[in-house]
């Protein structure tokens, strides 16, 4: 149970801060989080790719913004959410994450986040005991005061470690974490996935690319750890996760959100994503691969929109995520 009451939590609901300052997108560190996350597209490192698919600036992946949780981003005193929940660090578990885009974040973006506490409450959480649940939401302005982006983040602390479907077979030592399907290197300007720009041949239950990456190792998560600011030693320090009550570290749903995001990037342009929502579900464990797909599933031919599906499995048909996304190809306009 967090060290605050539920009521000294539900009289923080409404207040609003500012957790993210001065947060440049820099070229090297959207690099850097583009391989984290398993990706080896060009656009997000060479200027002659972003300028192939039509854009002035390398663009950076869609989850991105997680890189602002770094100390060098964060005023002085703010911490983690912004909010000192009381949360046990060992016991939280991020939920859901939404990402709603005005636009695709560029280098040489300097960002602005308010973060304000939307809700807070607490639910039997089954074998995890009373879960307690808090409702965040980010709003990001750019160096123009634009609105380029808004997060809405569902973070739990549960009583106790959370118990995952995943057997002994799961834990088998990795074979080198190879990148099935994803390890050829790529030409400077192009990575060979045709990007969908308008309505044409798409029709309801139309599948997206598979992305696939096979035997996940601790060294994954550290390397996400180190992209994206996310230290929390649950996912690479193993006595600490053990002493949890885990049977070992497991990695980032973010992580899992990042390899689970390349299905809608090879799939659509950055600039006509207006949405991407995950609900996670499993715990992604070292010698996990994870499979991610997409589908239609609703089509507005007037306003030129598209809704997808997505998930993120692994192969023993274990869900890590479920989610969607949405794309506004009138954007391309």
């Amino acid at each position: 149970m967090p060290t605050k009451s539920l009521a000294e939590l539900e009289a923080m609901v409404g207040d609003s801060r500012v957790t993210t300052e001065t947060f440049r997108i820099e070229a090297g560190k959207v690099a850097e989080f583009a391989r984290a996350i398993t990706s080896n597209d060009p656009v997000f490192r060479d200027t002659a790719a972003a300028a192939t698919r039509g854009y002035d600036r390398v663009p950076a992946p869609l989850t991105y913004s997680q890189v602002s949780r770094f100390p060098r981003h964060t005023p002085e005193g703010v911490e983690e959410t912004g909010f000192d929940l009381g949360f046990h660090p060992e016991y939280v578990l991020h939920g859901e994450q939404s990402h709603e885009y005005e636009r695709p974040l560029f280098v040489g973006d300097v960002l602005e986040g308010t973060t304000t506490l939307t809700d807070v409450f607490q639910r039997e959480g089954g074998r995890a005991g009373t879960m307690t649940v808090a409702h965040l939401e980010t709003e990001y302005r750019d160096q123009h005061d634009d609105r380029v982006l808004t997060e809405r983040t569902t973070m739990l602390e549960t009583e106790d470690a959370v118990a995952d479907e995943h057997t002994a077979d799961d834990m088998a030592e990795p074979n080198g974490g190879a990148v099935t399907a994803d390890s050829d290197v790529p030409s400077p300007t192009d990575d060979g996935f045709e990007r969908v720009r308008d309505l044409d041949g798409l029709v309801v239950g139309k599948s997206g690319p598979t992305v696939v990456v096979d035997d996940l190792e601790r060294r994954h998560f550290v390397r996400y750890a180190g992209a994206s600011g996310d230290f929390n030693p649950i996912h690479y320090d193993e006595p600490y996760a053990t002493g949890a009550g885990n049977e070992t570290v497991f990695g980032q749903g973010m992580l899992t959100a990042g390899i689970t995001s390349r299905v809608v990037t090879r799939w659509f342009d950055l600039r006509n994503v207006t949405r991407f929502d995950v609900r996670f579900r499993s715990r992604v464990f070292p010698g996990d691969t994870v499979i991610a797909t997409g589908e239609i599933v609703e089509i507005d031919p007037d306003a030129r929109t598209v809704e997808t599906t997505l998930e993120a499995r692994t192969a023993t048909d274990k869900t890590l995520l479920t989610g969607s996304a949405t794309v506004d190809l009138s954007r391309s306009d």
